[in-house]
């Protein structure tokens, strides 16, 4: 059982790590050129930022806390009872193109629980925090999702899987433009869930998703009063999983319209 202290420890080291990171990722970002990506696979960027960044994190994490674990999207690594799961840059396709909209995801999860999570758009400055039971902030200030209600008013942001039959997502796409709701994808997974938990945005769905892409991200949207879904039991850390996050208005709609089971949000959160 972790300690009050640990948790706080351990809060303080991921918000330190979040900012040390992104000053590597904000320098290869101002300095990059089109001879610094390659591609892993259809639209999956890789860049030397993204290495750069992953091995300074897990360098940070392991030295200061030795018996925990790291599990990167470069580097793969172990998965431990006290996990850190790592995103170095999440939005690489925009990072590479000039695009000012990626981030940093980082959580910290215990016998599977998340605890901790944190994401980090170095260029924009924003920092977003999340302690399980304790809220979410950005850049300090305690965050609320939408008080959204009508599909015809409301946006999601819709993740897009290479893992998922193209007509499978078409029918999803479908079925929420035929409900009325404004529909984008914005090339960063884990910074649109961020943008639910701070009510930017109403939703976000996406039919696989990986684990380093969104733990960090669903933790935010819960701890700021969303309705979030089942991955934490269901979904596969190595695997990843159907990932649906939203304002609470609009939760039914979109677990039925995405199939995808949700959990009622754990507590109601007070917009600042």
């Amino acid at each position: 059982m972790e300690s009050s202290e640990d948790i706080r420890e351990r809060e303080a080291f991921l918000q330190d790590v979040l900012r040390s990171a992104g000053e590597i990722v904000k320098r290869g970002f101002d300095s990059r050129s089109a001879a610094d990506w390659a591609m892993k696979g259809p639209q999956d960027y890789l860049t030397e930022t993204d290495a750069a960044s992953e091995k300074h994190i897990r360098e940070k994490i392991l030295s200061r806390f030795p018996e925990d674990s790291v599990f990167g999207e470069e580097d793969g690594g172990d998965i431990g009872v006290r996990a850190w799961i790592v995103d170095p840059i999440d939005g690489t396709a925009n990072f590479a193109r000039g695009l000012p909209h990626f981030c940093i995801s980082i959580s910290y999860v215990v016998d599977r629980e998340p605890v901790l999570g944190g994401i980090y758009n170095p260029v924009s400055d924003e920092i977003y925090l999340a302690r399980r039971t304790h809220g979410a902030t950005l850049n300090g200030k305690p965050l609320s999702v939408s008080t959204a209600t009508d599909p015809q008013a409301a946006t999601v942001e819709m993740g897009w899987s290479t893992r998922v039959a193209l007509e499978e997502y078409l029918d999803v796409m479908t079925a929420l433009l035929e409900r009325g709701f404004n529909v984008r994808r914005c090339g960063s997974g884990a910074l649109a869930l961020a943008q639910v938990a701070d009510g930017r945005s109403d939703a976000y769905v996406e039919l696989h998703m990986n684990s380093w892409d969104c733990i960090a991200g669903l933790l935010l949207v819960s701890e700021a009063g969303g309705a979030v879904c089942t991955y934490f039991s269901t979904g596969d850390l190595r695997e990843g999983g159907r990932i649906l996050a939203t304002t609470p208005g609009i939760a039914d709609a979109l677990k039925h319209d995405s199939a995808t089971a949700l959990i009622e949000p754990h507590r109601q959160a007070v917009r600042a």
